[in-house]
C-alpha cells in the first residue's frame, strides 16, 4: 500500500501542500486566505476524481490551528475515505490526467484534435495518425506517462 506523501505548491502565496497516494493526488492541506488572526488558519480536503463525484464522497475540515493538526485530521479522514476507493478509481484518475495532459499538449503545439476536423482525422503531436475512434486508445498506449 503506498504511503501518503506531500508536495508543496510553490506558486501560492499561502502555504499549500498537495497530498498524494502513490502517484494520485488525493487532497490538500493549506493555509486559509483572508481569515482574521483570531481564527484557525489551516484547512484540509480529502477527495479525488472520480470518487469525489459520488454523493457524500468528499471530506473536508475547514479549521485547524496548526499545520500539524490539519495533517493529523487529514490522515484520520483519509483512513476513513480509502476503503471506499477501488483500484479502478485510481486507474480512472490516471487515465483522466493523461487525457487532459495530452489534450493541452495538442493545443500547445497547435495540433488540432480529431474532433476539430471535419473528417474526424488528425495527427498526434508525436506524429501518429489519429481518428476520433482511435484517440483514446492511442493516448492510453503512448502517452499515459505524461505529467
Amino acid at each position: 500500500m503506498p504511503a501518503l506523501t506531500r508536495r508543496r505548491e510553490p506558486d501560492r502565496q499561502q502555504e499549500t501542500w498537495h497530498v498524494y497516494y502513490g502517484d494520485v493526488p488525493v487532497g490538500t492541506i493549506g493555509e486559509r486566505a483572508g481569515v482574521p488572526h483570531n481564527v484557525d488558519h489551516w484547512e484540509w480536503r480529502v477527495g479525488f476524481y472520480p470518487v469525489s463525484r459520488r454523493p457524500g464522497e468528499r471530506s473536508q475540515g475547514a479549521a485547524a490551528a496548526t499545520f500539524k493538526e490539519a495533517r493529523a485530521a487529514f490522515e484520520v479522514a483519509w483512513r476513513d475515505y480509502l476503503p471506499r476507493c477501488t483500484e479502478a478509481d485510481f486507474a480512472e484518475n490516471r487515465r483522466h490526467r493523461a487525457v487532459t495532459a495530452w489534450k493541452y499538449r495538442m493545443h500547445d503545439t497547435g495540433t488540432p484534435l480529431p474532433t476539430q476536423m471535419s473528417d474526424g482525422r488528425s495527427q498526434c503531436f508525436c506524429g501518429a495518425p489519429l481518428t476520433i475512434a482511435s484517440a483514446d486508445g492511442h493516448i492510453l498506449e503512448a502517452h499515459m506517462d505524461m505529467p
